[in-house]
């Protein structure tokens, strides 16, 4: 079975090198959908794959990070990306370029940690991340799959290269939230009444 959970956030971007000239010399914003699919052969004890309400904890708080952000790929013009750090408090340096199937690899690699760190104990079995959509236009999207997030060809994902500015970090319950990720540490869903 497979469920969807969609969120949606504002972001700024520039995508160099790509055919429209809008897009690859301005700066401009897009209001972000991004659906998450997870699938699973069983149901936790709620008869559920997995509780949409867990989903709005550090998965939300991850995605939140974009929001009102403007999104910088680490191998744009120095200078522009200084200046865009001292402009807005809210940006998230990344290691490949802001394009909605690069957005779309990100973010399952930093979901698909974020599952394998958590610790579920509401009978959850073998829950695993199926693709992410990210839809940067009403008629535009992209969707990887695992294939695609962890492909060579595409470009490696580090975590290490992926800097949120303090201003995103002050808005975490936890400001040590993505150290906390990149270290492997484990989180733990609540328990049920």
């Amino acid at each position: 079975m497979i469920i969807r959970k969609l969120f949606k956030f504002e972001n700024a971007h520039v995508v160099r090198g790509c055919s429209t000239l809008r897009c690859r010399s301005s700066i401009h914003g897009h209001s972000y959908k991004i659906e998450l699919l997870f699938e699973s052969n069983f149901l936790d004890n709620g008869q559920m794959v997995y509780d949409f309400g867990l989903m709005k904890q550090n998965m939300k708080a991850i995605i939140d990070s974009f929001d009102h952000a403007i999104t910088l790929w680490n191998e744009d013009d120095k200078e522009y990306i200084s200046s865009m750090q001292k402009h807005s408090a809210r940006w998230v340096l990344i290691p490949l370029s802001p394009s909605a199937e690069q957005f779309s690899r990100l973010f399952f690699v930093l979901m698909d940690k974020l599952l394998s760190l958590t610790t579920s104990v509401n009978g959850e079995k073998e829950v695993k991340l199926h693709s992410v959509i990210v839809h940067e236009t009403d008629t535009g999207y992209a969707q990887a799959f695992a294939e695609d997030a962890y492909s060579k060809n595409m470009g490696i994902i580090n975590l290490d290269e992926i800097i949120f500015s303090d201003a995103i970090k002050d808005d975490w319950v936890d400001s040590d939230f993505w150290d906390k990720i990149k270290r492997g540490e484990r989180f733990l869903n609540p328990t049920t009444v």
